[in-house]
């Protein structure tokens, strides 16, 4: 798998190996650090789109922040684990994404979390997505491969 990931089906994996600095004293992950998996999933997965988060910063003055995460803990991934990082829209609003993101050993799943994320101005305070942007992630759309260049 391409180390950005693959993009099918309305599906982003991401693939990640566990370090040992990933790891509690014991060789299991620490919890913690399914947050950044999630986080590195879903910018890759943003890249896919054809949207970088500091372009779009620098560009539309706007960046997206996590408002509310929800985590379920299934079971322990540990040092040397090859795990996959699935991520599916399942809502875009006008100022916020809804997502589910499932991580994955082989066909196990070890970590389910549910994330919204919302898109603020220069200011601080939400602002729409970039009209493309959100027709590129919305579930809806047949069509969601990337975002128009002429958009970005």
């Amino acid at each position: 798998m391409p180390r950005d990931g693959v993009l099918a089906d309305g599906v982003h994996r991401f693939p990640v190996r566990v370090y040992y600095e990933d790891t509690d004293a014991a060789g299991i992950v620490y919890y913690a650090n399914y947050l950044k998996f999630a986080e590195r999933a879903r910018t890759e997965m943003m890249r896919l789109f054809g949207v970088a988060h500091e372009e779009v910063r620098r560009t539309e003055g706007s960046v997206f922040i996590v408002r509310r995460a929800g985590i379920e803990f299934l079971a322990p991934a540990r040092l040397d684990d090859e795990l996959v990082v699935e991520t599916r829209v399942k809502e875009v609003g006008g100022a916020s994404i809804t997502l589910d993101q499932d991580i994955y050993r082989d066909t196990s799943a070890l970590v389910r979390c549910a994330i919204l994320l919302a898109c603020i101005g220069r200011h601080g305070r939400p602002t729409r997505i970039p009209s493309a942007l959100r027709a590129a992630l919305d579930p809806r759309h047949q069509n969601r491969r990337m975002v128009p260049a002429h958009a970005r």
